[in-house]
């Protein structure tokens, strides 16, 4: 998402803790567009690891030998319903929840960030934005792109004023969630001011949270450390 930022990339890479780590890109939600799966080889052929990708709409190979030999497993964006369909299909949720049980470092942007989570928000049909139910490996809601599409926060709000999905964390564009298993360990970030918010419902409103957020070098290193703060919703 960042060509020119591979900070993020970098930290992901650092999680397996190893010296040439093994990453398989799944470009599903694009239907395993071709430019897409030739921007992951560019970003990542920069880097020491070495990147595969996972085809579903070409011959695909053996996936259970492919996924669970991998050190990360890095989810591209797109459609996520179509993508979860697909998923399911093949039987990769099952393959996913074995990998991330054996250690593998999942990871992903837009769709690939909220399909690990129960509830996931999504503009993959019709013309506004929607709660999906998602692989359920973390807990409540993920909204991506929160600064970077208009009408992601207004959407996310009313969504968990309403109760429509469970309490949610948003993502700026250049921010991520790490998680170690089930709890959240940290917010990173590429940039500032990126970061990521707790947005929870309070009576018949919402309230939404900065969380607090690390910085991150060029090189993915984590730095500095900024505070969180507290606001009513808009």
């Amino acid at each position: 998402m960042e060509p020119d930022n591979p900070a993020l990339d970098l930290y992901v890479l650092a999680q397996t803790r190893k010296r040439n780590p093994s990453i398989c890109f799944l470009a599903t939600a694009t239907g395993d567009a071709d430019g897409y799966i030739e921007r992951f080889y560019d970003a990542f052929k920069a880097h020491r690891c070495r990147p595969t990708h996972a085809p579903l709409f070409r011959r695909t190979p053996d996936l259970k030998q492919l996924l669970l030999t991998q050190d990360v497993i890095y989810v591209g964006g797109g459609n996520t319903k179509s993508m979860l369909a697909v998923w399911r299909d093949w039987d990769i949720p099952r393959l996913l929840r074995r990998a991330w049980s054996t250690g593998t470092v999942l990871a992903g942007i837009s769709a690939g960030a909220i399909c690990w989570f129960k509830t996931g928000v999504t503009d993959s049909w019709g013309n506004g934005l929607a709660g999906l139910p998602c692989l359920g490996l973390l807990p409540g809601t993920c909204c991506p792109h929160f600064d970077g599409e208009p009408e992601r926060r207004p959407a996310l709000h009313r969504l968990v004023a309403a109760g429509s999905v469970p309490k949610a964390l948003a993502l700026d564009d250049g921010a991520a969630a790490h998680f170690v298993g089930r709890e959240l360990c940290r917010i990173v970030s590429s940039r500032f001011p990126a970061r990521g918010y707790e947005v929870r419902r309070r009576g018949s409103r919402s309230v939404e949270t900065a969380l607090p957020v690390v910085a991150l070098s060029a090189s993915g290193r984590p730095t500095a450390h900024r505070k969180g703060r507290s606001d009513d919703a808009p």
